[in-house]
């Protein structure tokens, strides 16, 4: 049994409390230096990283590109975030929250910024009609699927990640409080999942694009090194969902983008043209 902590009466920030990831934090708002983003000719420029939220929007535009869509052309400029680039007057600019991945359109009279992972999915949907239904009904489902994603990977990514694979000390209970929601979470998707293609209904949406680089890279076993430790085996239309996603061209494209990790040839730090990924 682990030391009993007691809260003290008043908090105070001990900066070197969280283990690698404290630098990526802290309990005040703002930039912490000086310096402008990068902008490159096309009309969308994206600024962020490789992380499932980062993913998510570069699938999408990916997604786009290959539907035809010239308007959807983008400079993806990378945000090293262990470096504290989140932290930089310009990108606390088009994002007072700090967190990849931040966008700007430029395509019309005035820059417009977008910010947070769904509300960009749902802004390009909304800009070049697509991946979003028309009929109601199925808008709505996508959208709530969407929204479900927003409000429960926090609890896998910072709720079980970091407690199972990132925090300083390992403890017991929060580790079983996130994994059995973690695991309840895999279970609304496989039964979700059973009846029907994809998330939201026969059609591939922006909710498989926000829900693939979170649930799908889990149930693959690539994130966390947790495998077995979850039984992602036993979520089986989660595994038959996420391979038709993860199969197609735009996604294994998008997932490239401002990556740092892996084998080099699945690493694109920057995307400035589709000749990129040739190189």
């Amino acid at each position: 049994m682990s030391e009993t902590y007691t809260p003290p009466r008043v908090w105070t920030w001990e900066v070197e409390n969280g283990g690698e990831w404290s630098k990526l934090n802290r309990p005040v708002a703002g930039p912490t230096h000086e310096r402008e983003l990068p902008v490159g000719r096309h009309p969308l420029q994206l600024y962020s990283l490789a992380t499932p939220n980062g993913v998510k929007v570069t699938v999408m535009l990916e997604e786009l590109l290959e539907k035809g869509h010239s308007g959807a052309e983008y400079d993806a400029w990378l945000i090293d975030i262990m470096n504290g680039d989140q932290f930089s007057s310009g990108f606390v600019a088009i994002n007072p929250n700090s967190k990849i991945p931040a966008l700007v359109d430029r395509s019309g009279s005035r820059p417009i910024r977008v910010f947070e992972s769904g509300s960009i999915l749902m802004y390009l949907a909304e800009k070049f009609g697509e991946f979003l239904p028309e009929e109601p009904a199925a808008r709505a489902e996508t959208i709530s699927w969407l929204m479900w994603q927003m409000g429960a990977a926090p609890f896998l990514g910072g709720g079980f990640g970091h407690f199972y694979a990132y925090a300083p000390e390992r403890y017991r209970y929060p580790i079983d409080r996130y994994t059995m929601e973690v695991k309840r979470q895999l279970d609304v998707l496989d039964r979700q999942l059973a009846e029907r293609e994809y998330i939201a209904g026969d059609e591939y949406t922006i909710a498989d694009m926000a829900i693939a680089p979170w649930y799908g890279m889990l149930q693959a076993g690539e994130a966390y090194d947790a495998g077995e430790f979850l039984q992602v085996h036993e979520y089986q239309h989660v595994e038959r969902w996420r391979k038709t996603v993860f199969a197609r061209p735009a996604y294994q494209r998008g997932r490239m983008v401002n990556r740092t990790s892996g084998e080099p040839h699945e690493q694109l730090r920057e995307r400035h043209d589709a000749s990129d990924f040739e190189r």
